[in-house]
């Protein structure tokens, strides 16, 4: 189970970015794929997640109506689709594979992280 995320780099305030993470081995037996951030100095945070058996999704405040996920199955990759970029955007984001919440909805919170991805670079200045 390996995880491989991409798409960081540098971009304006208001600008566009789409992250992609790869998955390989089983790990879309998983029950969500969630996207975590950590900026310099702050906990890793949960951003977002879609589970893989209906698609359906949650977001962080933060990032809502800014940032969509999606996935495509036939090549197990999930992506961010980032838009109208804030500073406060910057930061390491990592995707990872999450354990089922007991819920309808995934919850991308740290405790059901199974599988961590390396992090992909994102950020945004001026």
């Amino acid at each position: 189970v390996q995880l491989q995320a991409s798409g960081g780099g540098l971009v304006q305030p208001g600008g566009s970015l789409r992250l992609s993470c790869a998955a390989s081995g089983s790990t879309f037996n998983s029950d969500s794929i969630g996207w975590f951030r950590q900026a310099p100095g702050k906990e890793r945070e949960g951003v977002s997640c879609i589970r893989s058996q209906d698609g359906s999704t949650a977001y962080a405040d933060s990032v809502k109506r800014r940032f969509t996920i999606s996935r495509d199955n036939a090549n197990n990759t999930v992506y961010l689709q980032m838009r109208r970029l804030k500073p406060e955007d910057t930061a390491v984001y990592y995707c990872a594979t999450l354990y089922y919440s007991g819920s309808t909805t995934c919850r991308v919170v740290r405790q059901l992280v199974d599988v961590w991805g390396q992090g992909t670079q994102v950020t945004v200045s001026s």
